[in-house]
């Protein structure tokens, strides 16, 4: 039954070909794909150290901020401390007691005498600001809740992720594909 499946997605061959595969040339390819994730991760802290932002790539999640941006848009940041926050800016910014970050622009400051910078944000595509969604008494956000600027955008590319958290199934076996694909491709 299982050997059929593999068959049928066309994985059957690559099985036959791990089988027949040596301890050492397992070995390698083995961290040949280690590598490969290993580079990944780099890249990513090597882009966080440049960008000054816990995210310097994040995806668009809902519909809230078209005709800016649209479900599926790839946004890249910046988080440069030096950098006043202005309003009209889109800000992506993290509740506190929330995982998942929110695109929005901002609407109103609020400076205070002593230096400090509150703001309110809303999306485009929303009718009232986002203090409703802010977490439990606070009425505008803070520089530390913001995990970057929007400064770029590839429309559509990050419904991949999007995708892949709505059919996590879909994402474990195409992983596995990917790492199999790996594991096998000897050149």
């Amino acid at each position: 039954m299982f050997r059929q499946l593999l068959d049928i997605v066309g994985l059957g061959k690559s099985v036959d070909e791990l089988s027949r595969m040596d301890k050492r040339q397992l070995l390698f390819q083995t961290l040949n794909f280690g590598m490969i994730v290993s580079s990944a991760l780099m890249i990513w802290k090597g882009l966080m150290v440049v960008t000054h932002s816990e995210s310097p790539i994040v995806v668009v999640l809902s519909g809230s901020m078209e005709p800016a941006f649209f479900r599926g848009d790839l946004l890249f940041l910046t988080n440069y401390q030096n950098e006043p926050i202005r309003v009209g800016e889109i800000v992506v910014f993290r509740i506190k007691g929330r995982d998942i970050p929110i695109v929005h622009r901002v609407l109103k400051l609020h400076e205070k005498k002593d230096g400090t910078v509150k703001f309110l944000t809303k999306g485009d595509n929303n009718s009232v600001d986002d203090r409703g969604l802010y977490a439990r008494g606070q009425m505008w956000l803070e520089r530390s809740d913001v995990v970057g600027r929007a400064r770029g955008f590839v429309p559509y590319v990050g419904m991949v992720t999007i995708v892949m958290n709505d059919y996590p199934k879909l994402k474990y076996i195409l992983l596995s594909v990917l790492g199999l694909f790996v594991l096998l491709h000897r050149e």
